[in-house]
C-alpha cells in the first residue's frame, strides 16, 4: 500500500517546527553526518516532501531523494526548487532502487520517519532493507529511524488528538492519529492520519488518509540488518522511548 497521496499535500503540519527548515531537519544528523567524506553521495530512500533531502543538499552533498508517493517525489522536487538545490528527485519503492542504481553507488542511505513500518511484513521488509544494502559502498551506512513498536502495541487502538494548533502558511490544524493495533505482531496493522485545518472564517477542512503498516520489534529489525550484511554501530533504542535511530555499517 503506497498512500501518502492525500497526506503529501498537507505533510508539513506532521513535521515539528524544529525539524521543517531543511538545515535544520539536516541538522538533526549532525552526528552521524561526521561519517561522510566531502561531496558524498547520499540517498534519501523515504524522502517524504523533502526536507531532508534539501538540507543535506545544502551542504554540498549529491543527492537523490526516493519515494513510493507519486505525490511526494513532486513535492520533494518543488522544495529543491524553492531553495535552489541540486536534489534528484525519483519515484520508486525500496524493491526497485536496484533498479535506477547501481550497487555501491552512495556513502549513506537514509530511511527515516518511521518509513520501514509500511514495508509489507517480514518479507518486504527484508526486501526493502536488501536493496538499501546493496546500494551501499563498503563501509558505508544505512541511517534508520522508526516508532519503538513495542511501546505503540502496548497503549493498543486509540485515538490520539494533537494538544495544540499547529501553524502552517498562515493556517491553523489540528492533528489526529487514529490507530488500529491488530492482535498479532504480525499482522497488518492502520493509522488514520487527519489534519483539520481551520481557516479565518472558522471553516475546517479536512484532509486524511489510512495507511497500513507492519510493526515489528528492535531484535527482529537488528537480525534483519545482520542478514544483510549491515552491521550496527549505534542505536538510541529504548523501550520507553517513542523513536529511536540505528546506524547500519556495510560490511
Amino acid at each position: 500500500m503506497t498512500g501518502y497521496g492525500v497526506l503529501a499535500e498537507v505533510y508539513e503540519w506532521l513535521i515539528s517546527d524544529a525539524k521543517l527548515p531543511p538545515a535544520e531537519f539536516a541538522a538533526s544528523f549532525d552526528d552521524v553526518l561526521n561519517f561522510l567524506p566531502s561531496n558524498a553521495h547520499v540517498l534519501d530512500c523515504s524522502c517524504g516532501t523533502g526536507q531532508l533531502a534539501v538540507g543535506l543538499a545544502g551542504r554540498g552533498m549529491q543527492v537523490v531523494a526516493t519515494d513510493a508517493s507519486e505525490a511526494m517525489v513532486r513535492r520533494t522536487a518543488e522544495l529543491a526548487e524553492e531553495f535552489g538545490a541540486s536534489v534528484r528527485a525519483v519515484r520508486a519503492n525500496w524493491e526497485e532502487l536496484p533498479d535506477h542504481f547501481q550497487d555501491s553507488t552512495f556513502d549513506m542511505v537514509f530511511c527515516v520517519g518511521n518509513s520501514l513500518a509500511h514495508a509489507t511484513g517480514a518479507t518486504g521488509r527484508g526486501a526493502a532493507l536488501e536493496s538499501m544494502s546493496r546500494l551501499l559502498r563498503p563501509g558505508g551506512r544505512l541511517v534508520l529511524t522508526s516508532r519503538t513498536w513495542e511501546l505503540v502495541r502496548a497503549k493498543g487502538s486509540r485515538l490520539e488528538i494533537s494538544d495544540r494548533l499547529v501553524r502552517r502558511h498562515g493556517r491553523d490544524a489540528v492533528v489526529v492519529y487514529r490507530w488500529e493495533i491488530a492482535p498479532h505482531w504480525e499482522e497488518e496493522h492502520h493509522i488514520e492520519i487527519a489534519i483539520a485545518q481551520i481557516d479565518a472564517t472558522g471553516l475546517v477542512l479536512v484532509r486524511s488518509e489510512l495507511l497500513s503498516c507492519w510493526p515489528f520489534r528492535y531484535e527482529e529489525l537488528e537480525v534483519e540488518l545482520h542478514r544483510v550484511g549491515l552491521r550496527t554501530e549505534l542505536s538510541t533504542f529504548d523501550l520507553e522511548a517513542e523513536n529511536y535511530m540505528v546506524v547500519a555499517n556495510k560490511v
